[in-house]
C-alpha cells in the first residue's frame, strides 16, 4: 500500500456515515438505491459523494448490470492497515496480557495456600 492510498483510506474511514456504508455492506453486495435508502437524513447525492470517497480509497468496488450498480466491500485496505499498524503490535499486548494472567494466577495460588494454612 503506498502512503497516497492509505492516506485515502484513513481519509475515508474518518467520516462516520462512510464507515456505517461500510458497516452495510458488509452482509454483503447491495444496490446504491438500497445504499440510499438505508441513510434517509441524506439526499442521493450526499450517499452517492460518500461512496465516491469510498470508491477512491478503494473500500468499495462497483459493477453495473444494466441501470443498476452493485456495490460491495473490499476488505483489502483494511487488511492493509491491520498488518501496517496493528500486527506489530499484536505480539507485545499478546504477551503483556499473558503475564497479567500469570500474575493473577500465581496471586491466587498463593491466596488459596494462605488460606488452607490458616492464615
Amino acid at each position: 500500500m503506498s502512503k497516497n492510498d492509505s492516506d485515502e483510506t484513513w481519509k475515508a474511514l474518518s467520516d462516520p456515515t462512510r464507515r456505517a456504508i461500510l458497516d452495510f455492506l458488509r452482509d454483503g453486495p447491495k444496490q446504491t438505491t438500497g445504499i440510499v435508502e438505508t441513510f434517509p437524513d441524506l439526499s442521493r447525492f450526499a450517499v452517492m459523494k460518500h461512496l465516491d470517497v469510498l470508491r477512491a480509497a478503494k473500500l468499495v468496488n462497483t459493477r453495473s448490470e444494466g441501470r443498476v450498480r452493485i456495490n460491495s466491500l473490499n476488505a483489502a485496505p483494511i487488511r492493509d492497515i491491520l498488518e501496517r499498524w496493528i500486527s506489530k503490535y499484536e505480539a507485545y499486548w499478546s504477551n503483556t496480557l499473558l503475564r497479567v494472567r500469570d500474575d493473577a494466577e500465581q496471586q491466587q495460588e498463593k491466596s488459596a495456600t494462605k488460606k488452607r494454612r490458616g492464615g
